[in-house]
């Protein structure tokens, strides 16, 4: 009879920030099982701390924590995201919202998108307007106005879902808290060497600038792009995808508010790259991503401050990054956690969320002292897939263009997708057709906002529509647009909700 594997006793994570202190945070429930959790970070080396946006799969994270939504709004300085706005992406002058949530209902077995594109394709039909006129989120968010989704899901405004902006050192920080509550262990120090096993290349330990060696079982590389364990000391590959995403580097600086924190996220195609405006409580998350091969640092930087609505609250900061990740995520006894792992742009908000699907994966297949090679591959397997199924979205928006006025924009709407999107545009483009591969993150919602509003419009529509008659059709549309506006119409603005349940208290940051 085979002997059954001793378990895992110390895990150590090796960096801080938000994803350091997610996975600390998530792995807190093990201390009660008597594993050791021991955090290392140095105040000597800062973070990225611009990952302000999410996606509604931060909600599943917090309530798993059993974190309360408005005392974690509070603590963050944090705002409500009903989406994100795109300007100037498919044609200059074009703006469009990806929101998050669904468009209308389907109908007789028909998705709702297909009633619609029925409609706008039909020369005696009335316009039906935007698709985003059947989104509750979309109507809300042009609007200004924010509550939280009801229960009943026959309600419509069940149909709402949301996110957050926040300010990402001060969830670090509630983070820090939480876990260090439930028993995670922080050390302050500077890792400066990695001891492996002759024998069998594990990570044994590491050692800290004052000669401390911290000994661990599974180690999780939180190190940010220098990716210290996977990447420097385990030679894990990067692979790049630059090629696909040309934008690699990015300034940023909060400025102050001048106006009501809208409810969504705005990204502003630029000649070179986009900008970022995201409104927090206290102040506005500000950004300028962009192709250094396609404009300057000096350049890039004045265009940022030149667009700022108020003035500068700190010196800019840049960040230089290649798109991409590393071959495998998780070596021997090493897993990489966020920017360790790999980095797709903030244009979709996906960094924290990759982080989150990085924990959540690691916890449902956690190891014990055996490391099943077969275990280790499905966590790759499934990581390596969602990776590429992010990375095939964000590139959508930069090749689905009929931009030709700067060679950047040249260079995305000329290039070869990745063939798995290639082959998307190619079916939506028929007729229409959209399908969610198994784990897949983004909905067939968010896949129908963004390639209407980058204007790939399908040639025809499902035939199965031909069941509901044009008429019948017609009303229904008409009515649900009519109960979204008026449910909307009907909710608090973002400002008044904010301020009845989740102020965060003046002066304090």
């Amino acid at each position: 009879m085979s002997q059954v594997a001793a378990p895992i006793r110390r895990v150590v994570i090796v960096g801080g920030g938000t994803a350091g202190w997610m996975t600390a945070a998530a792995m807190a429930r093990l201390v009660a099982a008597d594993v050791s959790v021991t955090l290392v970070e140095s105040d000597e080396i800062g973070t990225v701390g611009v990952g302000e946006a999410t996606i509604p799969s931060l909600l599943d994270f917090n309530q798993l924590l059993g974190i309360d939504e408005d005392d974690f709004v509070r603590a963050t300085q944090a705002t409500f995201k009903l989406g994100i706005e795109f300007t100037d992406w498919a044609r200059v002058g074009d703006t469009y919202l990806h929101p998050f949530g669904t468009h209308g209902r389907d109908i007789q077995g028909v998705s709702f998108h297909q009633l619609w594109l029925r409609q706008a394709l039909a020369q005696a039909a009335p316009d039906p307007g935007l698709i985003g006129d059947y989104c509750l989120s979309s109507v809300a968010a042009r609007n200004g106005r924010f509550t939280r989704p009801a229960a009943n899901p026959a309600a419509v405004l069940s149909t709402l879902s949301y996110a957050f902006h926040f300010d990402a050192g001060l969830y670090a920080r509630f983070l820090r808290n939480y876990a260090e509550a439930e028993g995670v262990v922080r050390l302050e120090g500077r890792v400066t060497a990695v001891d492996l096993a002759s024998d069998s290349g594990f990570i044994d330990a590491v050692t800290l600038a004052d000669g401390r060696r911290i000994e661990g079982d599974l180690f999780i590389d939180c190190s940010g792009f220098r990716s210290l364990l996977l990447g420097e000391t385990l030679g894990v590959p990067f692979t790049s995808w630059q090629h696909w995403l040309p934008c690699d580097r990015a300034w940023a600086v909060p400025s102050r508010r001048t106006g009501p924190a809208l409810p969504y996220t705005r990204a502003m195609a630029s000649a070179a790259g986009w900008r970022w405006r995201i409104p927090l409580q206290h102040r506005v998350g500000n950004g300028h991503v962009y192709s250094s091969a396609h404009l300057g640092d000096d350049a890039a930087l004045q265009a940022l401050l030149d667009g700022l609505d108020g003035e500068p609250l700190a010196e800019p900061r840049q960040l230089r990054f290649v798109a991409g990740r590393r071959e495998r995520l998780w070596e021997r006894n090493c897993v990489a956690i966020g920017l360790a792992g790999g980095f797709l742009e903030p244009l979709e908000s996906t960094s924290i969320h990759l982080i989150q699907s990085g924990i959540t994966r690691l916890m449902s297949l956690f190891p014990d002292s055996s490391f099943d090679p077969v275990e280790i591959a499905e966590y790759n397997r499934l990581l390596l897939r969602e990776y590429d199924q992010v990375r095939d979205f964000i590139v959508l928006h930069y090749h689905a263009t009929s931009r030709s006025d700067s060679a950047f924009w040249d260079h995305c709407r000329t290039m070869a997708p990745p063939p798995s999107l290639a082959a998307k545009i190619e079916l939506w483009g028929g007729k229409a057709r959209l399908f969610r591969e198994a784990g897949e993150l983004f909905t067939p919602d968010s896949w129908i906002a963004v390639l209407l509003g980058q204007r790939v419009r399908p040639v025809s529509h499902d035939p199965l529509v031909a069941a509901l008659p044009l008429d019948d059709s017609i009303r229904l549309m008409a009515h649900l647009r009519e109960v979204i506006g008026k449910t909307a119409a009907a909710m608090p603005t973002h400002e008044q909700f904010i301020a009845q349940h989740c102020a965060a208290p003046r002066g304090v940051s």
